[in-house]
Formats: structure tokens, C-alpha cells, sequence
């Protein structure tokens, strides 16, 4: 799957703050764009090795790099700059609130990459800007459905209009769980495995109950009935009862659907009046949870009928 490069720009904007990064440089070049997600120390290249050069990546300069860098003669570090400035990189960071030289300034404005500043230690800084990269980097789609945690697992329960998500959703609120999204929830790709479902940011901890209106879960529930994000561990189709023909009544099969590339898996719950769609949600959740805890009741079932009709003969008959 291909990676959709992010601007430096955006990174800033985003996550600027956060990292406690300060713009050294003018800020006409911010459109360069970073093309892998994650940062390089280019000690290496600075050295004149650059056979493995991570250029495509965010470069930031600690204490290792600005130190040897004044080891070395003016014209020794004009060089360098000229070397390193060579290549396309996005942006360079000194941390640990370092200052770059003039020379580097000067070298950084006519190659066009822009220079930050931040006062975190240099490890601190690679760890939260990698974790942030990979956010952004992250494939991204939407599943039509409202997104609930119960009791840790991940849950999108899907419908047709009017079949009754809502009143489910409202029901295992009521019972202490916490709501991811309503209606449309957003999925990522986290580490190439892990799908991660939350909300627009507009309509985040808002609901919609049809004949009452938009409501405030956080207002109304607590903040204990919301939850930002959460890994995507099952998803729920709620149908009409006289449109599901075949019911796997034993639990054997496992279905599965495919969202971002990985398969997640799937239960149909047939509805008519007078079922508990709540119960019957959190039943599959705990379910699930023992599933992934390698427990599963139907097998363990088949298997002691099996042993009963295949009973172990005494030695020797």
C-alpha cells in the first residue's frame, strides 16, 4: 500500500504544539513534502556517508551532530551543508533547543528546507514525532455504523436505518459502556494490523435519537461514556429476522469482512420485537473477548460430543 506524503506544513499545524516546535527559518517552504513516517539523525551523512541517506525523512540534529559539526573548520562545515542540502530532505529540527549556525541557516534558505527549533530532549522528540507520523501516514476509510467499547472490545453495529441501532447504542451507554462514534465512524491502519475506529470532530460525543433529536452523551452520561478511539475488534449487522435465511445457530463459523485489508470479524443478529438487541450485543462482545482470550464455547462443545460418540477403548478389547 502506498504512502500518501504529508506536507510539512500540515505537520507543523497538527502537531507543532505538541512537539513544542518554533519555526527558525521563513515560512515559504513548508509545501515540501515528507514522504516516510517516521524521523533520521543524519550523522552519517554529515560524516560523508550517505549510501543509506533516510533523506525522504524528517531530519533533527542533537547534541552528537551540532557538536561534531563545530568540531569542524568553517570551510569543513560549509561543505557539509552543501552535501547535505544536496538532497530533497523535508525539514530539519534541532532539538534539546539547539541553534543552528549561520552558515546552516543561510545553506537551509537557498536549498528551501525549512529549520525548527524544540527544547525536548532529542529522544523524546523522535519518539513522539514518529508515533505522530504514523498517525497521519495511517490508511484512513469510514464505516457507515455507531462504534461502542464493551468492556475493552471495539464494536461497530451497523443496520438499516431504523432498525434500532441507536436504541441499542443508547442501552449499552445506559449499562456503563462508553460510545466511540455515532452513525459514521472513522478507521485507520495503525503498525500495518491494528484498525482504529473514532469520530469526525464535529459531531464527537453527539448522538442522534430519532423523535428526540441530537443529544450530549459527555452532558448527559459522564465523561466515563465516551472514549476517543478504540481498536476495532468486531462489527455487528443488525437485520430484519425475515431477511437472514441461514443462522448459524452453534457459533462454528467464523465470518469475517475486510476493512483497510484486514479481516475483522462479523456477526449477524436477526431483530424483531421483543428482543433485547443490548443483551444480545453484549453477549457477542464477551464472546469475541474469549475468542481472542483463546477460549470458544461452540468448539469446545463439538469436541466433547465428539469424544462421547467416539468413546476411548480399554486396552487390549
Amino acid at each position: 500500500m502506498a504512502l500518501t506524503p504529508i506536507t510539512v506544513e500540515r505537520f507543523f499545524k497538527d502537531h507543532g504544539t505538541a512537539l513544542e516546535m518554533r519555526l527558525l527559518s521563513n515560512g515559504e517552504n513548508l509545501k515540501r513534502t515528507i514522504r516516510e513516517p517516521t524521523v533520521n539523525r543524519p550523522g552519517l551523512a554529515l560524516s560523508g556517508f550517505t549510501q543509506y541517506f533516510a533523506y525522504k525523512r524528517v531530519q533533527v540534529f542533537g547534541n552528537a551532530e551540532v557538536y561534531y559539526l563545530r568540531s569542524l573548520t568553517h570551510e569543513q562545515r560549509e561543505s557539509r551543508y552543501a552535501y547535505l542540502f544536496a538532497y530533497k530532505i523535508p525539514c530539519v529540527v534541532f532539538s534539546r533547543g539547539l541553534k543552528p549556525d549561520k552558515e546552516f541557516l543561510n545553506a537551509a534558505q537557498n536549498a528551501g528546507v525549512p529549520v525548527f527549533q524544540s527544547p525536548l530532549v532529542t529522544m523524546n522528540f523522535i519518539n513522539n514525532a514518529t508515533l505522530e507520523l504514523e498517525s497521519m501516514f495511517a490508511p484512513r476509510g469510514t464505516e457507515i455504523g455507531s462504534m461502542v467499547d464493551i468492556l475493552g472490545v471495539g464494536v461497530i453495529i451497523k443496520g438499516e436505518s431504523g432498525i434500532g441501532k441507536s436504541e441499542a447504542v443508547l442501552a449499552l451507554i445506559e449499562r456503563g459502556y462508553s460510545l466511540v462514534s455515532d452513525d459514521v465512524t472513522r478507521v485507520s491502519l495503525v503498525g500495518g494490523h491494528q484498525v482504529i475506529g473514532t469520530s469526525g470532530e464535529l459531531t464527537r460525543n453527539h448522538m442522534e435519537i430519532r423523535g428526540i433529536g441530537i443529544i450530549n452523551v459527555a452532558a448527559m452520561f459522564g465523561v466515563k461514556s465516551i472514549r476517543r478511539e478504540k481498536t476495532l475488534d468486531l462489527i455487528i449487522t443488525l437485520k430484519q429476522w425475515d431477511e437472514v435465511s441461514d443462522v448459524d445457530r452453534l457459533g462454528m463459523e467464523q465470518e469475517f469482512v475486510t476493512v483497510l485489508g484486514m479481516g475483522i470479524p462479523h456477526i449477524t443478529i436477526p431483530v424483531r420485537p421483543g428482543r433485547d438487541l443490548a443483551r444480545l450485543i453484549e453477549v457477542a462482545a464477551y464472546q469475541t473477548k474469549l475468542k481472542i482470550s483463546g477460549y470458544n464455547a461452540a468448539q469446545e462443545l463439538n469436541e466433547r460430543l465428539i469424544a462421547q460418540m467416539n468413546p476411548v477403548q480399554p486396552p487390549g478389547t
